[in-house]
């Protein structure tokens, strides 16, 4: 098993060691998950850790990027690469990830705006339409 590579960001890199010593709630009341996907250029399995919603039982995942013009690496990873591990808690397991259709957009951006309100902000800072990511067990 190759190693895994933990976000380059400082901020990322502590939040997933506190999510892994905490057992997966780094922060009470909100809903912290990590992402593994592989490096579409190194093909080496890349984490970082996300806030999520659900949708039914797929978990819904933002690409925001706090707002930059440019989409972040991991989400550019899964478009290379959809198969995806996650972990919730403690638990870990793989999902199939895939960037949301227009139809489905509305409903679920609104269900993660409600859940973390700077994402609104994180929009109008940029002229990209921030994706919305929906992952789904395998």
């Amino acid at each position: 098993m190759p190693e895994v590579h933990d976000s380059p960001n400082p901020w990322v890199a502590e939040h997933i060691r506190r999510f892994q010593e905490t057992g997966g709630r780094p922060r009470p009341g909100m809903n912290d998950l990590l992402l593994t996907t592989r490096g579409r250029r190194t093909g080496e399995p890349r984490r970082t850790a996300l806030v999520y919603g659900l949708d039914g039982d797929r978990y819904v995942l933002v690409a925001s990027n706090r707002g930059a013009d440019r989409h972040p690496a991991w989400y550019l990873n899964l478009l290379a690469d959809p198969c995806v591990t996650v972990q919730v808690g403690t638990e870990v397991f793989t999902a199939r990830a895939r960037p949301v259709i227009a139809a489905e957009r509305p409903p679920l951006w609104r269900l993660m705006v409600s859940a973390r309100p700077e994402y609104a902000a994180y929009q109008e800072r940029t002229a990209r339409e921030i994706p919305v990511v929906l992952l789904e067990r395998r």
